[in-house]
């Protein structure tokens, strides 16, 4: 059963394995996008390997029915070339960072077996958490993203970390060039990257579950 009763500083849910470890076990830590709450991709977390914790995290800002990971910075044109406020996002960064540490300690996880699952800007914030930390993360998903600018200058060694990145074709939110040039540079950086596009919106596909959980049991 779904439980969120540890004390971290993000709302969470957090989902037991089906098949218990002894000891610290391996995690996906959850982050949804704009506009969803903790529970929106839940239903997709729990198609992964059934030996995993699921920590679902939810975003700090209330926006209309759900949460924002950070304004958007549109000074650069639009929405098609919108980053991540500044501010807003290295408050995101940090709180899931903090979140992550006491979410190890509360569930008995695997420090070593950390798994990120982003979609949007969850996505975006995950591109950026590994780029800000690749020891501590054992694999990425993210879908429907991009790496933020200020990032994406970074000169970091990924150090081969299994990245998957997935991208819609007719995506109208965030075009899939922008997932495009995220894995490119990733790839740049080091990371393993798994990059895949689907005849799709912005949403994920069945093909792009199937792919994404494909390349998680690999990659673990």
């Amino acid at each position: 059963m779904p439980t969120s009763d540890a004390d971290l500083p993000l709302e969470h849910v957090h989902v037991d394995p089906d098949q218990p470890t002894d000891g610290p076990a391996p995690a996906v830590f959850v982050l949804h996008g704009r506009g969803a709450d903790v529970h929106d991709l839940l239903p997709i977390a729990r198609e992964l390997p059934d030996d995993l914790h699921v920590v679902s995290l939810q975003a700090p800002t209330p926006m209309g029915p759900g949460y924002t990971w950070y304004e958007l910075d549109l000074s650069a044109g639009g929405l098609h070339q919108s980053q991540p406020d500044a501010d807003d996002f290295r408050r995101s960064l940090d709180l899931v960072d903090e979140s992550i540490d006491a979410a190890v300690g509360a569930y008995d996880l695997d420090p070593d077996a950390v798994g990120l699952l982003g979609f949007s800007q969850g996505a975006i914030t995950a591109f950026s958490l590994l780029v800000e930390a690749p020891a501590r993360y054992a694999w990425v998903v993210g879908l429907h993203g991009y790496l933020a600018a200020e990032h994406a200058e970074r000169d970091v060694d990924l150090d081969g970390v299994p990245v998957f990145v997935g991208v819609g074709t007719s995506d109208q939110v965030i075009p899939a060039s922008r997932g495009e040039a995220a894995a490119t540079r990733l790839r740049e950086l080091g990371a393993d990257v798994t990059f895949e596009r689907y005849q799709a919106p912005h949403g994920v596909s069945p093909d792009e579950l199937r792919d994404l959980v494909a390349f998680v049991e690999a990659a673990r």
